[in-house]
Parts: C-alpha cells; structure tokens; sequence
C-alpha cells in the first residue's frame, strides 16, 4: 500500500484491536507492521491475529510485517481478583509466591530469585516507574513494601528493581516456547526483550534459524554499554523507553536515543523508537502537545519507525492514534529541515560494491529529474543500503521472495512490490518501470532508477545501475537483449 511517507508506524494489537474490521482499519490509516505481544494473550489467540493480519494482507495486496515481542526476564505481577486495584501512598503492600489472585493488600510476583536477591531498603518500580515500592521486610518467598508513590496496578505490570543485580537467563522457558511458537506460525520478527549482551542475542537467532529476523530491545544499562556488538549480531533493534527510562535517570534517555538511532542508520538496520508516544490517546481522542513533539523529533532523528503500544492494544481510540501518526510523519517530512538534517547526518560508508551503487542511484536521484529508486533485493540489503542514504524520492523494492517484502515493511522508506523471478536485465529494467507507474510513483513519460545484481536471484550481488524510461517501448528500443 502506497504511503504519504518515508518513517514506518507500528501498531501493537490487543483486545481494542482484535478483528477483522479493526485489523484492517488499522492498516489502512496507517500501521505497516502489527506488534503481538507474548506478554499477554495465550497461543490461540496470538493464532487467531495472526491469522487476520495474512488475511488483510491477502486483501489489501501489500505485504505487512508481524512482529513478535517475546516477554524474556520481564518481570511481572500476577493478576488481580478485580483487574486492578489502586494503591495508596503510605499503605502497606506485600509481594509473595502464592499463586492467589491479588487484592488490594498482596499480589504475587512470581519470580523466586527477586526474593533472593532483596534486601531491606531495596526499591520496587511497577508499570514503568508509575508506583514505587520500598521494601520494609522480606525472605526467600515474600517482601513486605510501604507504597511509595500510589497509582493503579493491574493484571501483569511490569517490575524494575534497579538497586539489585538479578542473574536472569536471557531467554526463559515461556520465551522458548513462544519463539518456537511464533517461528512456525510465520512471523516476520522477532523482538527480543531486556537483551544485556551479544549472547543473549546469538541464542535467540540460534532458536529461530533463520525463519524470523531478530531485532533487540535496548532497555537495560548493560544493553546502552554493549551496544556496538548487540547491533553487529542483531537484525534490528528497538529503543524501549519504558524501561531504559526506568532503569536509567530519565533525562539520560533522549541523547540515548538519539545516538542509538544514529548507529542503526549507519549500520543499514530498521530501528523503532517505542514507548509512551502517545499516551494520553489511550484514553483521549486527542493527543498533548509534548506527544505530538515526541513523535517528531523521533522522525526528525531519522528513526525507520515509531511505535504504538497500549494506544492501540487496549486504548479507546486505536485508529485515531494510528492516523495522528500518520499524520505528524506526514508533515514532518515535507518540513525541508527534515531532509536537511537526514542528510547532514549522512554516513559515507563505501565499503562494497552494493555501497558505491546505492549511493550513486541517491547522488543521481538528487541531481537529475528521476521519480524513483527501484532496487531488486533478494535479502533486503540492498534495500536497507538504500534507506540508509535517505533518499529524497521513494525507494521501490522489488523481490520475489514474500517473506523479504514483509521483513522490509520495517525499513525507512521502502515500498514493497512482489514480483515473478527475473533471470535478464532487460526483464528486471521492464518490472521495473510497471510497478512505479503502477504503483503511482511516476508516469511514462518520467524516468527512474533501477539498481540490480548479475546473477539475478542471489544474496549480495548487486552491481548494476540504470536510469531508464517509464516508457517500455524506449526501454526495448535502448536496451541490449540481456
């Protein structure tokens, strides 16, 4: 589906958005790739949306991208009798192992080795930092808290515990499960949570040998540190501030941001900025101010997309903060600071073949009147070199593998197009030209761009650069049969 757009937006799915109806809608105001979240919601029903989503899909005739959230050594409440329940500051507040439903006296944690690890004084942040806890007592099974700072705690939010260092593996039992699970059901990603170093990522590829890329969640301090080599072994990577923000002072959090972002795009990985972007529209059809900023400055960053979470999970008002976002990208990109800035903070790279050619359908597109870049791609790189340069017309991606195009809809700028196996140059020149008019990227009489790779049909091969007519016949005329 053609987009106004260059930045992709991310929707994450829940029981505000559980259907047919709503799935669809979604996509069709904006949401290129659909977020499922292993924290909640059993198989069957992760099943059942992934199901929908391929449908649309098939509907719509545009590849859409389905991302995995594994839960991995996030640490959650149990659930409530009620729900939730609103805890008082100065109240008294225990965490134990007894599988119970919880009140507003207790709720379970059901993690032995938080207990193992605490101390008297200890601090205890639920639902990204919202309610503070302070342990008074504890043992190997319970911890007796005073409340802090009071709100509202429900079913399954999530724990921090920054004063105290927890040996988690990287990847739970559930996690497996689920990897397992989401790899055979056909997801396109897999997003890999509270990642603290490189290994934690090779066990996940290992799991998902190749049926699923991998992308990780930067949200713990160890992970900032180790940056550098978690990008080198990951497919992508997520900036998650919910917790980053939790775990590290929050002011600490934006230049994070922005150097994380900076690093993806230098490396030709997507990267999402995620987390409380729109926040107040879960319960507001309107959007503050500050959201509205955040959201730009995120694009202005040059991020491949942004994310929504609870917005549209479970929040009122799902499709009108998926159109807010895509309306903000919209404006945003025609602002000439925008381009301005994507091209001071260009990375000169040069290091292949595919680089030289990538750049040089940019530099081209920039200086000649050419409506469009049109890259054939077997695994995607060549398209991610392509949206690294940020170029100032769209970027065509043309493959005959559907799972490429799918894995691509997470990458700044990309439309994707499916096309049959091309074996000539002349065949790859003419499929071309047919998908960026008839997609309405360009008219017969305009020109664009093709990059490609002899052989055809192989990984990191590309090494041809042609500007040709949108007029087939002048392309016959001017090609040599090959």
């Amino acid at each position: 589906m053609k987009r106004d757009r260059n930045v992709k937006i991310v929707a994450t799915l829940g029981p505000a958005s559980n259907d047919y109806d709503m799935i669809r809608a979604l996509h069709e105001a904006g949401a290129d790739v659909f977020r499922l979240n292993m924290s909640h919601g059993d198989h069957s029903e992760i099943a059942a949306r992934h199901a929908i989503i391929r449908q649309v899909e098939q509907d719509v005739n545009s590849p859409i991208a389905i991302l995995a959230d594994l839960q991995g050594p996030k640490l959650r409440v149990g659930t409530f009798a009620k729900g939730e329940e609103e805890l008082q500051t100065g109240a008294s507040f225990r965490l134990d192992l007894q599988d119970l439903p919880g009140d507003i006296n207790r709720v379970t944690l059901p993690h032995p080795e938080i207990f193992q690890a605490l101390e008297p004084g200890a601090r205890l942040l639920v639902n990204d930092g919202k309610i503070r806890l302070k342990v008074q007592s504890c043992g190997s099974d319970f911890a007796e808290c005073v409340v802090e700072a009071g709100g509202m705690i429900s079913n399954r939010k999530g724990v921090n515990v920054p004063d105290v260092v927890l040996p988690l593996k990287a990847l739970s039992v559930k996690d497996r499960a689920d990897l397992e699970f989401a790899c055979n059901l056909g997801v396109d990603w897999l997003a890999l949570s509270f990642v603290q170093r490189p290994e934690d990522v090779y066990e996940a590829r290992a799991l998902a040998n190749g049926r699923a890329a991998v992308l990780s969640k930067i949200e713990k301090p160890a992970a900032v540190a180790a940056f550098d080599e978690i990008l080198r072994v990951s497919d992508g990577i997520m900036v998650a501030r919910g917790d980053l923000g939790v775990e590290l002072p929050v002011q600490a959090v934006p230049p994070i941001q922005k150097q994380l972002v900076r690093k993806c795009r230098a490396a030709a990985k997507p990267v999402i900025v995620a987390t409380q972007m729109l926040e107040s529209m879960i319960e507001s059809p309107m959007p503050t101010r500050a959201e509205v900023s955040d959201v730009a400055n995120s694009i202005y960053e040059g991020t491949d997309a942004i994310m929504l979470s609870a917005e549209s999970a479970a929040g009122l008002f799902p499709i009108e903060a998926v159109t807010t976002m895509n309306n903000v990208a919209i404006e945003v990109e025609r602002d000439p600071t925008y381009t301005a800035i994507l091209e001071a903070s260009r990375s000169v790279q040069g290091k292949s073949v595919a680089d030289s050619i990538v750049a040089a359908a940019r530099e081209i597109a920039e200086t000649t009147d050419v409506k469009a870049i049109a890259c054939f791609t077997s695994s995607g790189t060549t398209a991610s070199l392509t949206a690294r340069e940020r170029p100032r017309v769209p970027i065509i991606a043309l493959t005959a593998n559907i799972s490429t195009a799918r894995r691509l809809s997470l990458t700044w700028g990309t439309n994707c197009v499916i096309t049959g196996p091309v074996d000539r140059f002349k065949t790859a020149v003419v499929a071309a030209v047919r998908a960026a008019v008839s997609q309405g990227f360009a008219q017969e009489s305009d020109q664009i761009t093709v990059t490609a790779g002899v052989p055809f049909n192989q990984a990191g091969t590309t090494n041809i650069l042609r500007v040709a007519p949108c007029e087939e016949r002048l392309i016959f005329r001017s090609e040599p049969d090959s």
